[in-house]
């Protein structure tokens, strides 16, 4: 069947993401079906553009900047995301139908355009729901209930309701919405993540050399770095293991707090620890090949529940995980219950530095966790079995709750 995949970011961005996307599109054409992305790009010269990319068909529609704008900037060019990729791919729309429409949120903002494009083609809709958006930006302080909440809730209701199924990531998501009433209204289950499950082509580079990390134990941060975030913790982290000559830490990506973040590293005057630009997807995975612990820093007053993207990166090339989370949160549960990585919680910053210690000390013990990890990764987050789970929606049966 055709499957319309909608998503704000696709490759070449280095979003995990993007990633994400791409193994499911892939994996779909595995499984025989006809993926179809459909993507807003800022920087297109012309309205949209098709083209064949690693065997996907892509077509991607001009829009205004979102990623990097202002707020009132970003919030425009989103709210304005379902009336400009209609308007530039409906010859496209009417000419080729769809089965199925896979549409990930964020953005909360493709709501008009699923419902235009269901009762087009008469298909079945699917939310891969990764950011429970407005709720985290109240729980962190960057939103307040008041009239730009109230709009944003409008939209998030919105795509809501236009979805057969709603997948939310983690079993603690599915209670917080079974507790507000949602499954009397919406069908929802549990989506794990994914990441598929072979092997990336080699870039002949090597970061630890050209950083001078070479007799050092990289504890590894790759995303973005914003509020949703804790990067302090990890800076504080740095701060107490100042003085172990074998520990280094190393922040990948870019975001709204970087700025900051580099301010105080250089106020505290830490030497072993550093932030590199956002790299491209390929390059991202080979330095993270290289390193040795992947970190995990989620704000300690999320509400919701998440499973960073970056994680499965971590996984995939079998690394242990290091990991400050929110309370209650399930990633907690499933790392240490699979022996993938060691966790702490928020504000818990004793434990994450004991956990440091062992992990910098004991290269057996990393080992272990890493082999782990990458078992955790086939068994309960690859792109096969997301896809399989996606794709029986569209069976005659109901698809059952989670």
């Amino acid at each position: 069947m055709n499957i319309l995949i909608i998503t704000d970011c696709y490759l070449p961005t280095a979003k995990c993401t993007a990633q994400m996307v791409h193994d499911l599109a892939v994996e779909f054409r595995k499984q025989n079906h006809v993926p179809i992305v459909l993507v807003p790009d800022a920087g297109l010269a012309s309205q949209s553009t098709i083209s064949i990319e690693q065997g996907i068909t892509v077509l991607r529609v001009k829009t205004g900047p979102i990623k990097g704008a202002r707020h009132y900037v970003r919030a425009i060019n989103e709210y304005r995301l379902s009336s400009r990729m209609w308007k530039a791919g409906k010859d496209f729309f009417r000419k080729t139908r769809c089965d199925l429409i896979v549409f990930n949120s964020p953005s909360i903002f493709f709501g008009p355009l699923v419902g235009r494009l269901k009762s087009l083609w008469g298909c079945r809709t699917y939310l891969v729901l990764r950011d429970i958006f407005p709720q985290w930006a109240v729980d962190t302080g960057v939103l307040r209930k008041g009239l730009a909440y109230r709009f944003f809730r409008m939209a998030e209701n919105r795509q809501y309701a236009v979805a057969d199924v709603i997948g939310v990531q983690s079993p603690a998501n599915l209670r917080y919405f079974t507790a507000r009433g949602f499954e009397n209204k919406h069908n929802l289950e549990v989506l794990y993540n994914w990441t598929a499950l072979t092997k990336t082509d080699d870039i002949s580079r090597n970061y630890r050399k050209e950083l001078g990390l070479q007799d050092k134990i990289v504890f590894f941060y790759g995303g973005n770095i914003g509020v949703a975030q804790d990067i302090d913790c990890i800076i504080r982290l740095a701060e107490r293991l100042r003085d172990n000559r074998n520990a280094y830490f190393l922040l990948v990506g870019d975001g709204s707090e970087t700025a900051r973040l580099k301010k105080t590293i250089s106020q505290r005057k830490l030497t072993n620890i550093s932030l590199h630009p956002t790299l491209s997807q390929q390059e991202y995975l080979a330095m993270l090949a290289e390193f040795d612990v992947g970190m995990i820093a989620l704000h300690g007053n999320h509400k919701t529940h998440n499973f960073p993207g970056k994680m499965l990166g971590y996984m995939r090339l079998a690394k242990p995980i290091l990991a400050s989370v929110n309370p209650d949160n399930d990633l907690m549960h499933i790392i240490d219950n699979a022996q993938a990585g060691l966790t702490a919680m928020a504000g818990d910053d004793r434990k994450l530095y004991r956990h440091a210690i062992r992990l910098t000390e004991d290269e057996t013990f990393r080992r272990r966790l890493g082999h782990n990890a990458r078992k955790l990764t086939e068994t309960t987050f690859s792109s096969a079995k997301a896809a399989s789970q996606i794709s029986k929606i569209c069976n005659n049966h109901k698809v059952s709750v989670s």
